[in-house]
């Protein structure tokens, strides 16, 4: 079943917020020039645990991979055209997607729907040589007759 560049829209959406749900503790990222020190509690209250409690869902794997195959469908886009789908799916504004592409808001539209498209065609034309490769013999071809040195057929 081919893909739609709809279907395609909401796993960019499901692809970044699936980015932004993995874990990033203080700490995990380059320090730069930052301090190394851990940060110390400024107030007893927050010592004691009484500041509020932050919950996060860690994603699956399977989303992660979803997400890794997301992100690697940008690479058949140009470097802008990319940013501009990427954007879209973190849920940025077209203006402030104009902005940062430096593009009037017809244009950008205009990229990002062209962009959805060449993701389409490329994931349809590699579903359907997939499908040639790994699909299985016509029956038809399954039922040959071959004639036999009495003029005979067997079926094969």
């Amino acid at each position: 079943m081919p893909i739609t560049p709809r279907e395609i829209e909401d796993q960019f959406e499901d692809a970044a917020l699936t980015l932004r749900r993995l874990p990033n503790p203080p700490g995990s990222g380059a320090k730069g020039y930052g301090q190394s020190w851990p940060e110390y509690v400024h107030d007893a209250k927050q010592a004691y645990g009484y500041d509020e409690v932050r919950m996060r869902l860690v994603p699956s794997a399977r989303d992660i991979q979803r997400m890794e195959d997301c992100i690697g469908w940008l690479a058949w886009l140009d470097t802008e055209d990319a940013r501009i789908v990427w954007l879209r799916a973190e849920g940025v504004r077209w203006r402030q997607v104009c902005i940062r592409a430096g593009v009037v808001r017809s244009t950008a539209w205009r990229r990002w729907a062209a962009s959805l498209l060449t993701i389409d065609k490329h994931l349809n034309t590699v579903e359907k040589s997939g499908r040639r490769a790994g699909a299985p013999k016509r029956a038809a071809d399954k039922n040959v007759v071959k004639p036999d040195e009495s003029g005979s057929g067997t079926l094969l």
